[in-house]
């Protein structure tokens, strides 16, 4: 298990632990690193609380103790630690902040690759595998992003388009019916412009799916949420990680949607590729090659 999905676990289930047994919750999360080498005495002592109370949080995220809660973090940090989120220094030269930069995406690529639910995408392949019509909305960093996946699910054989512009947006979710899908990516999940079309397409009966992180005003609005929880070091202020992310969640869909679609969007598939040939620069040696048979 990822460090961070297990440091994960803990923030979500926090409120749902009693006030003691919190504030071994807030140890952990504050000093991940410093938990693996203490005995219960040690963090009870920290933490200010007593050692049965240490048991019950271990066991109310289900280990049977703490011995094995404490090997779980040792190896979920230890298999984490090339790729942990960065920050910027002025001082890095180019070669270390490529290796930072590299190294949490890969990160999070991995942390999210465990995270996704894989009952909520098969439902959302479905939906979309169905649909009449599939529209993506977006903003900011997140619209680069709908229009990637409006171009691989025009290719798919469906009617789909992508909407940055909250206007466009709200033309297009009034317009939806029954059967009619949208796919609502965000990174914050709280845009305001956002949450008011996703309303809109609700109302119409349309599948709303959103692509945006856990308990935020979206993913409540959602039909089929698709959890992607992404941190990064908004110092940057470009949400580099998030982005790619969300690329390859569409990748999914998009691979999910074409097997369920079966044999013939194969052959249209080669179909596309054959006549994207013309558009394309050849190189004159291989022409000749072919036409000569020297191979």
């Amino acid at each position: 298990m990822q460090a961070s999905n297990v440091l994960k676990l803990i923030a979500d289930t926090r409120e749902k632990l009693r006030k003691s047994e919190q504030k071994v919750a807030d140890f952990v999360l504050a000093q991940p690193s410093d938990v693996i080498h203490m005995r219960i005495v040690d963090l009870a002592s920290e933490a200010n609380v007593s050692e049965p109370t240490v048991v019950r949080f271990c066991r109310a995220l289900n280990y049977d103790g703490f011995q094995d809660f404490k090997l779980t973090l040792a190896q979920a940090l230890a298999s984490n630690s090339a790729f942990e989120q960065f920050s910027m220094n002025r001082k890095d030269t180019v070669l270390e902040f490529k290796q930072k930069i590299f190294d949490s995406m890969i990160g999070n690529l991995m942390s999210t690759r465990e995270q996704l639910d894989d009952s909520a995408l098969e439902e959302a392949i479905a939906a979309l595998a169905r649909a009449g019509r599939v529209e993506f909305y977006g903003f900011g960093a997140s619209a680069p992003v709908c229009t990637d996946a409006q171009h691989k699910f025009y290719r798919l054989m469906i009617a789909s388009a992508a909407h940055s512009d909250p206007h466009m947006q709200t033309i297009s979710a009034v317009t939806l019916r029954d059967g009619d899908v949208v796919v609502a990516v965000s990174q914050t999940g709280r845009t305001k412009d956002l949450l008011h079309t996703v309303k809109l397409a609700r109302d119409t009966g349309a599948t709303v799916i959103t692509i945006c992180p856990a308990n935020t005003p979206l993913s409540e609005l959602a039909t089929i949420p698709i959890h992607v929880d992404v941190e990064e070091d908004k110092d940057l202020n470009t949400l580099m990680s998030s982005r790619v992310v969300h690329l390859v969640v569409i990748d999914v869909l998009a691979v999910g949607v074409a097997m369920r679609r079966g044999p013939k969007l194969v052959d249209h598939l080669k179909t596309i590729k054959r006549s994207l040939r013309n558009l394309r620069q050849t190189d004159k040696r291989l022409l000749m090659r072919r036409e000569f048979g020297d191979d």
